[in-house]
């Protein structure tokens, strides 16, 4: 149902709408992000329950052996108050605000965008209501130019508050990679997300286990059961991954074990 169906079939005098006028703007808004974006073949939202489980770690890595691998990507820091991934990059490059459209920033063959390169200082907390922070994700769909990309990765915010829910709303999306780590609660919190997702029908494409000692455990696979996704690989706990990070080098682009780990996992949601 497009925007004009939801206000009412047949556009006679005195038809109610049958949506919620709060919702029938949703829809106007995801039909121009829809038009917008028409240049990006797949849109796909790395997710987890919790912070701290490595969901930056997989999007970043994941971004850069899809680009390795020959792909055109962009990468999209929608966690808006927790913008990690130009810290993971080593970039402090900052977007240029003068006008939109918005320019991405292109680090190392990626376009790059996060709330960390248009705030002043990126160290300071950022302290927004729920309001500037919706702005700010329509900023980034809208009204910033992406180009023609075979594949956009969205970092997205950790729960199932306002964030996540705006983009599985408002994005065509090809679906989510759900980001767990070996404990039970990780694993619990991540069912609940996933069935978030599925509850908005968006596709869960898989889930990724982090900080794995090399084999899924037992609570991922739960978790995969939980959302009928597959276990679409792991990340091996290992110094290469936080070193690297904390020096800003990405590992799928430097280190050759660890593009085929992730060359791997971008091969099963291709």
């Amino acid at each position: 149902m497009d925007a004009r169906e939801a206000e009412g079939r047949g556009g006679g005098e005195g038809v109610k709408p049958q949506m919620h006028p709060s919702f029938i703007n949703t829809v106007r808004q995801k039909e121009r992000i829809k038009q917008k974006l028409s240049g990006i073949r797949s849109k796909i939202g790395v997710y987890s329950a919790k912070g701290g489980v490595g969901k930056t770690t997989v999007a970043v890595n994941l971004a850069y052996a899809l680009s390795r691998m020959g792909h055109r990507v962009g990468l999209l820091d929608a966690d808006i108050d927790c913008p990690n991934v130009p810290l993971f990059l080593g970039t402090d490059a900052k977007m240029d605000l003068s006008g939109f459209p918005l320019k991405p920033i292109d680090v190392r063959g990626v376009k790059v965008a996060s709330t960390a390169m248009v705030v002043d200082d990126a160290k300071k907390p950022i302290i927004w209501r729920g309001a500037l922070i919706a702005k700010m994700l329509g900023d980034f769909f809208e009204n910033t130019d992406w180009g023609e990309l075979d594949y956009l990765i969205i970092d997205l915010p950790p729960g199932t508050s306002d964030s996540p829910l705006s983009i599985m709303q408002l994005l065509d999306l090809k679906g989510f990679v759900l980001v767990t780590t070996p404990q039970r609660i990780a694993a619990v919190n991540s069912i609940r997300s996933g069935l978030m997702a599925k509850r908005l029908g968006v596709a869960v494409l898989g889930v990724v286990e982090n900080m794995s000692g090399g084999e899924p455990t037992e609570n991922t696979r739960a978790v995969a059961e939980a959302v009928g996704a597959p276990v679409l690989g792991v990340v091996k706990m290992g110094a290469v991954y936080g070193s690297m990070a904390d020096s800003g080098r990405v590992p799928a682009l430097e280190n050759d074990a660890a593009f085929e780990a992730f060359r791997s996992l971008a091969e099963r949601i291709k």
